[in-house]
């Protein structure tokens, strides 16, 4: 192969490596921008309030309780009745626990960032069985139970809206700040004046006008749990350790339902443990909710492009080459770099034209403006507007097949390869009856 051709191939492969450092400082800069977007979300929902879970309620009964034990006297050695009292609780999960709520979402701005935010009104409801005596057979005597109390889990209480009222058969009682139980966190808590002389059911119901960002989680803390959720929001993604049993997503907004019993969240023995351990993650992690997830993320669209970036850099220096050598042109590995920055600063602009006006008008835009800039100084490079045209095409078409791939999350990696066995193909068939070694060589020396 001829001298000259080997030196230019060297050139543009070492202009393909240098390239690479541009376009990691703009890999830099992406992540760098979603850090800070990150951060400006954090701050918007440290003033007003983070994400939301629900744990409850639970009836918490606590008593007291004398416990006798014979001891031997260390130095008499005589036997005698030691008495203490120690303090614990009791803990009673609804029968049945329902929650229907209502969501509404509004964003919230801080320059050029935003945050979404929910508005949900919850109308909570369900059923308590409390045993006789509160479930004590043994040594009655010795019990002396306080007052009991309705807790509710709210993990940010900065979120509540509404002056809190519990309405418990027939009867109104009013929430205190604080759930008291620390098994549960940050919440409410209504104090009750309960009988446990006899067995009773206690039928509660409240309305809940309840604040958040991002993401509402719920405990199924009923033996039976009923959660019905609607909203404006439409791309909802729906978390946790139990999905929806029905669903429904269209362009104005979702709605979904949860139907669960103990058998699947096992959370009366949870909650055993729990009281063992006087701690519960594993309470916490019973949940299941729903994610207000933007579906345009700039910047993850952007940082994926970027992964694409040396295979479009190399198959446009492929088209390039292809065009010198099968029309006997001369093309100055300047002119090669030149080209190659060309195609580096469309994700410069792709990232900053996203923040200000969407993701598909920014990559639009910007994969124009490169096309026409390279279209125009490749047709004085090729002497030849057609030729100018015709890459300008080749390297439109390239860029409506990248947002295929960014578009096209499940098929990306079937649709890239396809996609690259495509121009192998192009360019083997281009070049079959291409003399290599007469690359480059005049007619005489070739002859």
């Amino acid at each position: 192969m001829n001298r000259n051709l080997l030196i230019k191939l060297g050139a543009i492969v070492v202009l393909v490596v240098l390239l690479m450092i541009p376009l990691l400082m703009i890999d830099g800069l992406v992540s760098e921008r979603q850090s800070l977007r990150i951060g400006v979300v954090e701050d918007i929902a440290r003033s007003s309030s983070f994400s939301q879970q629900l744990t409850g309620p639970i009836l918490v009964v606590p008593y007291r309780r004398t416990v006798r034990e014979w001891k031997v006297h260390e130095t008499t050695g005589q036997r005698y009745l030691d008495e203490k009292e120690i303090r614990n609780r009791l803990y009673f999960l609804p029968e049945r626990f329902v929650l229907d709520g209502e969501m509404k979402t509004e964003l919230r701005y801080r320059g050029i960032y935003q945050a979404r935010l929910y508005h949900g009104n919850n109308q909570i409801s369900g059923r308590f069985e409390i045993p006789e005596h509160f479930g004590i057979s043994e040594h009655l005597e010795d019990y002396r139970f306080e007052r009991a109390f309705l807790a509710m889990g709210i993990s940010d209480i900065r979120g509540i809206k509404n002056d809190l009222k519990l309405r418990l058969n027939g009867r109104q009682f009013n929430f205190e700040p604080g759930s008291g139980d620390k098994m549960l966190g940050n919440g409410v808590h209504a104090p009750l004046a309960l009988d446990g002389a006899q067995a009773q059911a206690l039928d509660f119901a409240f309305d809940l006008h309840l604040q958040g960002t991002s993401q509402f989680d719920v405990t199924p803390v009923g033996r039976e749990t009923q959660v019905r959720l609607s909203s404006d929001w439409p791309h909802p993604s729906f978390v946790g350790s139990y999905l929806p049993n029905e669903r429904e997503i269209s362009g104005a907004g979702f709605s979904a339902r949860w139907q669960t019993s103990f058998f699947a969240t096992n959370l009366e023995e949870v909650l055993r443990d729990c009281t063992r351990r006087n701690e519960c993650y594993e309470l916490a992690n019973r949940r299941f909710g729903v994610s207000f997830v933007d579906p345009v993320d700039q910047y993850l669209k952007t940082d994926r492009a970027i992964k694409y970036a040396l295979l479009f850099i190399a198959l446009t220096f492929a088209g390039f080459f292809l065009f010198e050598v099968l029309k006997r042109l001369s093309v100055h590995p300047v002119q090669y770099g030149l080209v190659g920055l060309a195609l580096a600063f469309f994700y410069l602009l792709l990232l900053s034209l996203s923040e200000h006006i969407g993701f598909e008008l920014a990559y639009a835009v910007s994969a124009s403006a490169c096309v026409l800039l390279i279209g125009f100084y490749v047709s004085s490079v090729l002497h030849s507007l057609l030729r100018g045209g015709a890459f300008a095409a080749a390297l439109a078409a390239l860029y409506g097949m990248l947002y295929g791939l960014l578009s096209a999350e499940d098929y990306a990696l079937l649709m890239g390869s396809l996609l690259v066995f495509g121009l192998l193909a192009a360019v083997m068939v281009l070049t079959r009856k291409l003399d290599w070694y007469g690359l480059g060589k005049s007619p005489a020396t070739a002859a």
